[in-house]
């Protein structure tokens, strides 16, 4: 039998789903694990979204639908787009998808030729699949790093230094994750001013859009000159809670045609009852989206309150997202492990606590140290048993 493709064997994975499968081991051998690794809402999907669903079950909606998607949520999602983010987006900018992940790989196959040495810029730790879909595309991936003394962002002067006349398109997250860095409006005007110059696309990924904690969200398509150039993309997982209904939406005036045919050769259209469900969550009112937001910042602050009290750990205040990026070297130290996949490993072996290090994100970065990252997507008494138990297994070792 013939070996696989090379290209399908660059392909990397999603580790968040490697580690849960650890967890489930433990659970099934009677283990109460406290969960924080996953990105995925603790949340039913709000009543009202569930209804309009159940409402086009009923209406007969279960048919095939236009690949780019129906017309009044393209309409819905342009309004919502071009409400908050300060631009204006037209319905026929707009595509629907099965989540936010299919756009990374459709932007890049549109915006890059393999082999061509074309190259890819994206943010490092960051959603592994970007990295992962770079390369599988025959791309070539150039990370950006992120670092604390920039505010877990990374610097403009590296990347001036990282463009090059190959570098086609630049990948921008946030809210971001891992850490739950923002960039702010200065260092986007500055990003914006070199993707001009350099004539470079952007893919911004804003699924955390909602989730914005001391300051209001803002997109770099609201730069002036950069609507035409970036991929403005979004979903309803994280927003609404509906990580399992698959549906996400984009848009961008030139690339909408381009992706709605890699939509109709791939999987057609994106499902007719989740168009329904997400039609009605994006037009109805919004407060269970300000509620759940709201949690999610109080619980982020009970882990920075926390995480202040345990020896050797360390975290930068993240301004959106649900996720925290502990520093953990000192706490490697003290408990003997040699980096924090091994700190990790031991606290949900000996302690039931799990979350992700951060070589699930990419390479580690160089003079950072060593990483951890917590979702925020747990319950309160959670949040503190998992403290509780991160303090045990630290002082347990002084």
């Amino acid at each position: 039998m013939s070996e696989i493709s090379n290209r399908m064997g660059s392909l990397g994975t999603e580790n968040a789903f490697i580690v849960l499968q650890e967890v489930k081991r433990l659970e099934a051998n009677g283990h109460k694990v406290l969960n924080f690794c996953i990105g995925q809402p603790d949340f039913s999907t709000p009543e009202h979204i569930c209804i309009a669903a159940k409402t086009a079950i009923d209406a007969g909606k279960h048919g095939y639908t236009p690949s780019n998607g129906i017309l009044p949520l393209r309409q819905a999602v342009a309004k919502q787009f071009s409400q908050t983010r300060g631009i204006s987006v037209d319905a026929d900018d707009v595509v629907i998808a099965c989540g936010g992940k299919p756009f990374i790989w459709y932007s890049i196959f549109a915006l890059t030729d393999a082999g061509k040495g074309h190259e890819v810029l994206y943010p490092n730790p960051g959603f592994p699949i970007y990295q992962s879909m770079i390369r599988a595309l025959g791309a070539v991936p150039v990370p950006l790093c992120l670092r604390e003394r920039n505010n877990l962002n990374f610097s403009i002067d590296e990347l001036k230094e990282k463009i090059t006349p190959n570098t086609r398109l630049l990948i921008l997250n946030s809210p971001h994750n891992p850490t739950g860095g923002v960039l702010t409006r200065d260092e986007m005007e500055q990003i914006a001013e070199l993707c001009i110059n350099n004539d470079i696309w952007v893919y911004s990924d804003e699924v955390y859009s909602a989730l914005t904690y001391e300051c209001p969200f803002a997109s770099i398509a609201s730069v002036p000159g950069m609507i035409d150039r970036t991929i403005i993309v979004d979903c309803a997982s994280k927003t609404y809670a509906m990580t399992g209904w698959r549906l996400g939406y984009m848009a961008n005036k030139t690339l909408a045609p381009h992706i709605t045919r890699l939509v109709t050769n791939s999987y057609s259209c994106a499902p007719y009852i989740s168009q329904e469900a997400v039609l009605h969550a994006l037009t109805a009112n919004q407060t269970s989206v300000h509620a759940m937001a709201s949690t999610y910042k109080q619980r982020r602050d009970l882990f920075l309150e926390g995480f202040s009290s345990i020896p050797g750990v360390s975290c930068h205040k993240p301004g959106g997202a649900f996720y925290l990026w502990p520093n953990v070297t000192e706490a490697c130290k003290i408990t003997g492990c040699a980096d924090s996949e091994e700190f990790r490993k031991r606290l949900l072996n000996e302690h039931y606590v799990a979350c992700l290090a951060d070589i699930h994100f990419g390479s580690r970065v160089p003079g950072e140290g060593q990483h951890v990252r917590f979702s925020c997507a747990s319950s309160t008494a959670d949040i503190q048993s998992g403290l509780e138990q991160l303090n045990i297994f630290i002082k347990k070792h002084m």
